[in-house]
């Protein structure tokens, strides 16, 4: 009988694990509304229709700064990727993203964008994101083909993005 307990406990607790991530394949992008750089307000609708990294990140974060940098450097590897960079700040300041921005000389990559969520945490609680960056590759469509709940290797990233129709 305790065999049987434990049975059902460890099912029940990896059901539990696997529902902490809204990151099922096929989960529709969420709907975020950020607040860029130029003062403008984005969201999905505002895609083109080509595949998507949608970047959860924190400015002062050293793993997002390091995965900032290997993207760069590999940038034409990431092809026609639109890349979404989404942070949270209080009361909507960017002072810390234009600073991101300035220093990782992102400005020159048209299919960045970077930008706020604020304090609505839509993105963040869509995912339920405890630590960044977190990376989720989507579709043409718009639906999830790959999340990364840590910075994952550069290489393994070009390569999801790569077969991503």
């Amino acid at each position: 009988m305790k065999k049987l307990i434990l049975l059902f406990s460890l099912i029940i607790a990896a059901g539990y694990c696997r529902a902490q991530n809204n990151d099922s394949i096929g989960a529709a992008m969420p709907p975020y509304r950020i607040l860029t750089t130029d003062s403008t307000w984005i969201t999905p609708a505002n895609l083109k229709h080509r595949k998507t990294l949608l970047i959860y990140f924190s400015p002062d974060c050293p793993h997002c700064q390091h995965l900032t940098m290997e993207m760069r450097e590999r940038m034409k590897k990431l092809g026609n990727t639109q890349i979404m960079m989404i942070t949270w700040s209080n009361n909507y300041d960017i002072r810390a993203i234009k600073n991101f921005v300035r220093d990782y000389d992102l400005k020159k990559y048209p299919n960045i964008t970077i930008g706020t969520e604020g304090y609505s945490y839509q993105v963040q609680k869509y995912f339920k994101i405890q630590t960044t960056p977190y990376v989720a590759v989507y579709n043409s469509d718009k639906k999830l083909v790959k999340g990364y709940s840590k910075a994952p290797e550069i290489n393994d990233l070009i390569a999801e993005v790569k077969k991503t129709k």
